[in-house]
Parts: structure tokens; sequence; C-alpha cells
């Protein structure tokens, strides 16, 4: 029988700082104009991690019974250690995008009917990233997801539900928060090119090989730092989140220089904290201004 502490470790708790920080960035964006409606703010974050909770579940599942997890050498995988039966993995996904689309309801009400479209389009893509007959993450899109999804949508949609307009500051905030986004997903394909190129698994990391995903995850974290300028320039105190540049060192040294999977993993979780860092340097700045 699963235990609670083993479906709390299959969620990947460390990385949900991934779909907390776009929801920051946005409604501190949004206060540029107006003062934060906070259950609006608190029912888009409960949206955003529900729905990387279900999409780490789906994952779980549809890597693990494709057999694509057989020997993967990342974090437990419920359904592939047969630590959890496939159908409960899929089932505790579901249960996810349903809450996730529950909340997701109650602002569309609150706020525009076409935010229920946003919705099943960030659930269809996180179930089809890894599930169904022709997975994206298997064809090496999952990054381009990834910055759509918990770049964009997230931060842009957490300050329309705010003000139902969209500042420049949440448009560059979007480029801040998904551009490490994108690096997270790249640590853990760097760490599983191997495993992925046997399994079939085309990721973007076996696509271009090593050395060149290498180069994009620096190129990411460098991206991320550097669309805080233009928001600095309308807003000066933004400039606060170039406060996060030591925290992008570490994550970018240990995925150049090393390749065993405990340093990339160690990689992925630092880039983590350098998105919830960068997110809340930057959204300090923001409300400030």
């Amino acid at each position: 029988m699963t235990t609670t502490a083993e479906w709390v470790q299959g969620a990947r708790p460390r990385t949900l700082g991934a779909s907390i920080a776009p929801v920051v960035v946005g409604t501190a964006a949004a206060t540029l104009e107006t003062s934060t409606i906070w259950w609006r703010a608190a029912v888009a974050l409960g949206v955003a991690v529900a729905l990387q909770i279900g999409v780490n579940f789906a994952n779980d599942y549809s890597d693990g019974v494709k057999g694509t997890d057989r020997d993967r050498r990342g974090p437990i995988r419920l359904t592939a250690t047969g630590t959890a039966q496939p159908e409960a993995v899929r089932r505790a996904a579901f249960v996810s995008f349903g809450l996730a689309a529950v909340l997701g309801l109650t602002l569309a009400l609150a706020v525009n009917w076409w935010l229920i479209a946003l919705g099943a389009a960030a659930i269809a893509a996180a179930w089809f990233y890894s599930g169904g007959g022709h997975p994206y993450g298997y064809a090496g899109f999952g990054e381009i997801a990834v910055l759509a999804f918990f770049g964009f949508a997230a931060c842009t949609g957490s300050a329309y539900v705010q003000i139902v307009s969209v500042p420049a500051a949440a448009w560059w905030g979007s480029l801040v928060v998904g551009l490490p986004a994108c690096a997270v997903l790249l640590a853990n394909n760097i760490r599983d090119i191997e495993t992925d190129r046997v399994a079939g698994k085309r990721t973007l990391a076996v696509r271009v090989g090593g050395r060149a995903a290498r180069r994009l995850f620096v190129a990411c974290l460098a991206g991320a730092l550097v669309a805080v300028l233009p928001i600095g320039l309308d807003h000066p105190s933004a400039f606060l989140g170039l406060l996060a540049l030591p925290f992008a060192l570490g994550p970018a040294r240990l995925v150049v220089t090393r390749e065993d999977p405990p340093s990339l993993i160690r990689a992925l979780v630092m880039t983590v904290r350098l998105e919830v860092v960068l997110a809340v340097f930057l959204a300090v700045g923001l409300v400030l201004a």
C-alpha cells in the first residue's frame, strides 16, 4: 500500500516553486495599476499548483506504463517502481486536474469566460506531454510548452484576473519566470539523455546533445535575468530582481561541469530555488513601484 510520504514524494514538491513563481510575479505586476484582490490571487495559485501536481502524476503514469522510466536515475517514480498501481497514479493526476478545473471555473465566473478555454488548453498540454499515442514531450517540444504555460499563461493570467488586462511588466515577467522553468526541464532531461535515448524519448536534450543542452540551460538562466532589465527601465525598483544573480551561479556551474545524476538533481532543485528567489525579489520591486 502506497504511503502518504510516497504520494507526496511522487508529487515532486521540490519542483512546485515553478508554479508558484509566475503567480507571484503576475499578481505583483497587477499592483502597478490597482490593489490586489487576494482571493483571486489565492485561487490562481491553487490552479497553478494543482496543474503542476497533475502533470507530475500524469508523467509518472504515462512514462511508467510506456516503460520509459524503467532505468531512470532520478527521484522515485511511483508507477515504474511499483510503489503505486498505475490506475491509482492516473487517478491522482485526474483528481489534481479536476481541482485545477474547479478553481479555474471560479475565476472564469468572476472575471471572463474565455479563461475556461485557457484552463482546458493547460490541462490538455499537461496530459499530452507524455500521454497519448504521440506525446509532444517525446518529440522535443516540452520546453516550449513549459514556457507557454508555466511562463506566459500563468504570469499574464495571474495579472489578468486582477485587472482584466495584462501590463507590460507581466509579459516580460513571463520570461523572468518561464525561462528558469525551461531550465528545470532541461536539467531533468540532460540527466536522462542516455536512458531517454534508449527508450525512444526524443527530448530536446536528446535531439541537440548534451553539450548544446547545457549551453541552452545557461542561456535560459541568463535570459531570465536579462528580462528583468526592461521592467526595471520602466520601474527602477524592479531592478531588485537582479539580486538573484548569485543564485544562478551554482546550478549553472553544476550543469556545465558535472554529469553524475545526483549533481544534476541538485542543479534542478537549485534552479527552482533561483526561480522563486528571482520572482520574490522582482515582485517586491514591483510592489514598491
